[in-house]
């Protein structure tokens, strides 16, 4: 469906939700890469930046948005689209992430339709 060359960091400090969603991706024709928190993420970005990035909010050592920010302050070869993927569904954080500068919001849980809906929205699908 994707295009192959594109890329995707999938952030989660929970292993089987980065699993299934690695398993999307793969589906889809990504190439896709993993981290465990906010911090990982952030080093992976310096050294290859990937076109997406999907981010939970709850991690450990670094959280989400702060991961995102970092990720939008960083100078990076180019800025990769971040969707925030939680189960933080209140509209000041959903209107927090947005202001910090993620592309796109996903509730856990969701699936394949919901995910390629919300690629489709990018133009990433």
């Amino acid at each position: 469906m994707a295009d192959p060359q594109r890329s995707c960091l999938v952030v989660d400090d929970s292993a089987t939700i980065r699993k299934v969603i690695v398993g999307l991706f793969k589906e889809f024709g990504y190439a896709v890469a993993e981290a465990p928190d906010g911090q990982r993420a952030v080093e992976h970005c310096r050294k290859s930046t990937p076109d997406l990035v999907m981010l939970d909010w709850n991690m450990p050592v670094m959280d989400g948005i702060t991961c995102l920010r970092a990720l939008r302050a960083a100078e990076l070869p180019r800025r990769p689209l971040v969707v925030m993927c939680t189960t933080e569904n209140q509209m000041p954080k959903i209107q927090q992430a947005l202001m910090a500068g993620a592309d796109e919001y996903i509730m856990k849980p969701f699936d394949k339709d919901v995910l390629l809906d919300k690629l489709s929205q990018l133009g990433l699908a």
